[in-house]
């Protein structure tokens, strides 16, 4: 899978403001660093959304486990996604007019891999514990940065914390359940494609407008399998609360977080940044599961930290080299 800067989310305008012209995401992150206030802020502000979003939605999976006992993998799912969906209409309020075909063949697309890749993982970490669950799906991501990148160095980074995901699975994984494993590798390539989607509907559509409308799709999509699964149990109070924590937790939060990021970073970038995730569910394995670490697991996060951070610099670094390079093909064209 290979995504072209043309596929990366640009800036939209927002509703009722005339709209600019789309800058590629490096450009505009390179500018927005350029500016004399603010330039840190710019440069990492895009870093914080993906992790804010990468804590809410493990810590908001590892709830969800704990609910699975009452109505099942399948169950949850629909809870989440319903749950989010009419969350994020009501706060969005996304126009359904004025939207080519195109527009909604994406939402669509962007619904029925959102509704895919939550169902797989559910499916997994009801099958296997959160960390090697989490392990095996950011191998897509992972893989899409290999991919995706354009610089060899960025192989470096992608190879360390590949290093790091094994070593959190104990250093293989034929332990596990074997559909288990296979869940959460289908899960990791819906998340590599659901990176490509998220940057494209934020292309696409205003603020949020596409993720409410592409929850929707996910959420209509999952709901018979739901019922099947889970029937009244989906209705009783006590499920339905906890429903609702999980959708904001693992749902409205972080997908919002990362699609707001995706504007203003380039999806390898993106992507080897959620080599975290397997350390993140892990504390959360710990702090909500009582699931302990190893030394081996704390090494582990370790190096996927390492390689996340490399990844920024690196990203960082580019955007420095480019100004500089800008600034001194000025001055020889004013000279």
């Amino acid at each position: 899978m290979n995504v072209s800067r043309s596929d990366q989310a640009a800036p939209a305008a927002a509703p009722g403001v005339a709209p600019v012209v789309a800058q590629q995401p490096e450009v505009a992150s390179a500018e927005a660093a350029a500016a004399p206030r603010g330039g840190l802020r710019a440069r990492l502000g895009p870093v914080g959304l993906v992790l804010a979003g990468g804590i809410s939605v493990q810590f908001g999976g590892a709830v969800a486990v704990s609910v699975m006992p009452r109505v099942g993998a399948l169950g949850i799912v629909t809870l989440r996604l319903a749950f989010a969906a009419l969350v994020l209409l009501a706060v969005c309020r996304p126009k359904l007019r004025g939207h080519s075909r195109a527009d909604w063949g994406t939402v669509v697309a962007f619904g029925v891999v959102m509704a895919g890749m939550n169902g797989l993982f559910y499916q997994s970490v009801a099958r296997i514990p959160m960390g090697p669950a989490v392990t095996l799906e950011v191998l897509g991501p992972l893989a899409l940065s290999v991919i995706a990148s354009r610089r060899a160095v960025n192989l470096i980074w992608a190879g360390l914390a590949l290093c790091g995901v094994f070593l959190l699975g104990g250093g293989g994984f034929s332990g596990l359940d074997p559909a288990g494993v296979a869940y959460a590798l289908g899960a990791g390539a819906m998340w590599a494609a659901y990176i490509v989607f998220s940057a494209r509907t934020g292309r696409r559509f205003p603020q949020a407008d596409g993720l409410a409308l592409a929850m929707v799709v996910a959420a209509v999509v999952f709901l018979p399998l739901g019922i099947v699964e889970s029937g009244a149990k989906l209705v009783e109070p006590g499920t339905l609360a906890l429903g609702a924590v999980v959708a904001v937790m693992s749902s409205v939060l972080p997908y919002t977080l990362e699609l707001l990021a995706l504007r203003r970073l380039p999806a390898h970038t993106f992507a080897i940044l959620m080599s975290l995730e397997p350390a993140i569910a892990s504390v959360a394995g710990f702090l909500v599961l009582s699931q302990a670490l190893s030394i081996a697991e704390a090494l582990a996060i370790s190096l996927v930290i390492a390689a996340s951070m490399g990844a920024v610099r690196t990203q960082v670094g580019r955007g420095g080299g480019r100004r500089r390079a800008d600034a001194k093909a000025v001055r020889k064209t004013e000279g």
